[in-house]
């Protein structure tokens, strides 16, 4: 009878860490398959039991969420050869408009960055802006380093794969002036007071406490919408996707195309400027 056991569990996620998947996809899988496990609670581990989850799962979360889960089921499953078990994915048409109330606009960026400078939280400050110039993601601030400030550019190494991210001037700048005020001399900028580099939940957490004073809802505040307004603005500019991927480090296009979505209200404004409505007859 097969059966999901704690060992087994432990045996998947030293198969992830051999396969160098990143640290936050790592904890993402274990996560989906400790609170399947979870739910199994003595039932009978089959293909009937796992799409009774996965109806479940359709109860309680988003079409996206859901087959972000099955996919973290049907990876453990083939990695102990239950290849019986895995279900298949909830099609999803793909987007053609961004939901406005999940976007963070550049307006409502610039908010963020006058009350965190209103704190007097310099570091997150310069953390937004290190982000939202780049479009790197918060698990790549750590390559932010002193020295990529004296190249002006940073090695990024993520999956197997590095790619080159050019800063600015203007941010290399600021930077330095942040590094010799708070005497850090090499390795990474952004780092907590044991030398660490900042970790993605401290960020998320003190951009939240931004929210009321910068007037902006806090479902739009989290940082990875920072990399996506990058993205937005690079693409509005540049009507470049293939390099935009590149920047990014997308190794498909179609997941580069979710960043440059516009939201209706864009698309309604466009059309209305075409004139093809005549008012009279």
């Amino acid at each position: 009878m097969k059966r999901i056991t704690l060992e087994k569990i432990k045996k998947y996620r030293d198969y992830l860490i051999s396969e160098e998947k990143g640290k936050a996809t790592i904890e993402k899988y274990i996560r989906d398959i400790a609170k399947f496990y979870e739910w199994l609670d003595g039932r009978k581990l089959t293909k009937t039991t796992v799409l009774d989850y996965k109806h479940k799962l359709i109860e309680e979360y988003s079409p996206v969420t859901v087959n972000s889960i099955i996919a973290s089921l049907n990876s453990f499953f083939k990695f102990n050869e239950w290849f019986e078990l895995r279900v298949k994915n909830l099609k999803l048409q793909r987007a053609v408009f961004s939901r406005s109330d999940r976007e963070l606009t550049k307006q409502e960026y610039e908010r963020l960055l006058i009350a965190a400078k209103s704190k007097k939280n310099q570091k997150l400050y310069l953390i937004m802006q290190t982000i939202c110039s780049t479009g790197i993601r918060v698990s790549e601030l750590k390559y932010i380093t002193v020295e990529s400030l004296r190249l002006g550019q940073a090695q990024v190494k993520l999956k197997g794969k590095i790619r080159t991210v050019i800063l600015t001037r203007e941010l290399c700048k600021i930077l330095r002036a942040y590094t010799k005020d708070e005497n850090i001399t090499e390795g990474c900028i952004f780092i907590t007071r044991n030398g660490n580099p900042v970790d993605r939940h401290s960020i998320w957490k003190a951009m939240k406490k931004l929210c009321e004073d910068a007037g902006v809802e806090k479902e739009k505040v989290f940082p990875h919408n920072l990399r996506h307004l990058f993205a937005r603005t690079f693409y509005s500019i540049q009507k470049d996707i293939v390099r935009l991927a590149d920047i990014l480090g997308h190794s498909s296009i179609n997941t580069t195309r979710i960043y440059t979505i516009e939201n209706g209200d864009i698309h309604r404004q466009q059309m209305h400027r075409l004139g093809l409505i005549r008012i009279r007859a």
